[in-house]
């Protein structure tokens, strides 16, 4: 099954990247062409920009999620309840979460314009829109970083933090040499599906702004599906594909490694 779904398409898009072809003609040998191609063009260093951009916002998520962890874990009235409300955006599709904020957003009638008494086009203006979509996303994947530590938190030892306790260990102290220690694992995975998402983020921007406005908030997932959907240009989608997943592969060596590293 690994190697039928994800070792071939990792291969075939490899491959694919060397050839020019529209998906219905015979394909043409280009030899590096397309990635020559790629290094050249404006969009590609405005969509590897936004995904650094997308990257360091979403670094937000982990701690964010840890923080909503550690107060929801607790046993008090009602925190069933709290907790499902703070579940809910995570079992949302990505295409109601882009809907939800394009609505707040609305400069006429969104919530944002209510609040702060006048409308700002965030989706339309090419300084927002970035910053605009990463803040809709982040709302989901906090949720999923939240469910990650609640998980991560019951299976804390017990013993080494009562014996803390003891020695007079309370507040920050308690969090930053116990606790986090014991999270480690917890943080690499909540930092691992974090990086990706940051990297392959797709769904908010084709619901939101298209990759607009003049191709301001693209990102090299949207990149590429543009170049295959709409012109036809797989292997120079294929192209991006590769530098993406090259990119997404170099940092999780590295963090693994790193992770490794600390554990022995």
């Amino acid at each position: 099954m690994v190697a039928l779904f994800v070792l071939y398409p990792i291969l075939k898009s490899i491959s694919l990247s060397f050839y020019s072809w529209d998906g219905m003609t015979d394909k043409t040998f280009v030899g590096l062409a397309n990635y020559i191609e790629l290094f050249h063009a404006p969009t590609f260093y405005t969509a590897l920009k936004n995904n650094l951009l997308w990257l360091l916002l979403f670094l937000l998520a982990p701690p964010m999620g840890l923080a909503i962890a550690l107060y929801l874990n607790q046993a008090v009235a009602g925190i069933r309840l709290v907790k499902s409300l703070f579940f809910a955006p995570f079992v949302l599709s990505g295409v109601v979460v882009g809907l939800i904020f394009s609505w707040f957003y609305d400069p006429t009638f969104g919530l944002l314009a209510l609040i702060l008494g006048h409308g700002i086009p965030v989706l339309g203006d090419a300084h927002y829109v970035t910053f605009g979509i990463v803040f809709a996303a982040l709302w989901p994947q906090t949720a999923y970083c939240m469910i990650l530590y609640l998980t991560g938190l019951t299976g804390l030892n017990a013993d080494q933090i009562e014996a803390a306790r003891m020695e007079g260990a309370r507040g920050w102290a308690l969090l930053w040499h116990v606790v986090l220690p014991q999270l480690r694992p917890t943080t690499f995975m909540a930092m691992v599906v974090t990086i990706i998402g940051a990297l392959r983020s797709f769904d908010l921007i084709s619901v939101m702004s298209s990759g607009g406005p003049f191709e301001s908030s693209t990102v090299l997932a949207y990149y590429m599906y543009d170049q295959a959907i709409k012109y036809y240009r797989y292997g120079y989608s294929a192209a991006i594909a590769v530098v993406l997943f090259a990119i997404m592969l170099v940092y999780i060596a590295w963090h693994l490694r790193r992770l490794l590293r600390n554990e022995h």
